[in-house]
């Protein structure tokens, strides 16, 4: 069973950084896209930024220059460097890992989530 275990959430003043981080039980070679997701009460989870196996990594416009999507293969990790932080970027950050098979539906696996707060 593919387990992605979040880390790093916390309080964080406006402007300041935090980094989290999302351990991989199996190689992330094995999943075509990384990503993480942000999702606050009341809305739907949406995409913050994305890794795909091959190919440019991709930001959603309200973080783009701000944070970075990384990937560390010899540890199997998926980080997400915030900086510059915003009140608004307060929400559960989600760690998700995306399999596509050859035939059939895309594989969705989740990590259980970590709080990220922005306030002074």
């Amino acid at each position: 069973q593919v387990q992605l275990v979040e880390s790093g959430g916390g309080l964080v003043q406006p402007g300041g950084s935090l980094r989290l981080s999302c351990a991989v039980s199996e190689s992330i070679f094995s999943f075509d896209v990384l990503a993480w997701y942000r999702q606050v009460p009341g809305n739907q989870r949406e995409l913050v930024a994305s890794s795909p196996r091959w190919g440019s990594r991709r930001y959603s416009d309200s973080v783009q220059g701000r944070f970075l999507i990384s990937r560390d293969n010899t540890k199997n990790t998926v980080d997400l460097q915030m900086n510059s932080l915003k009140p608004e970027d307060t929400g559960v950050y989600y760690c998700n890992g995306e399999r596509v098979p050859s035939s059939g539906s895309k594989l969705n696996y989740w990590g259980q989530g970590t709080q990220v707060t922005v306030s002074s």
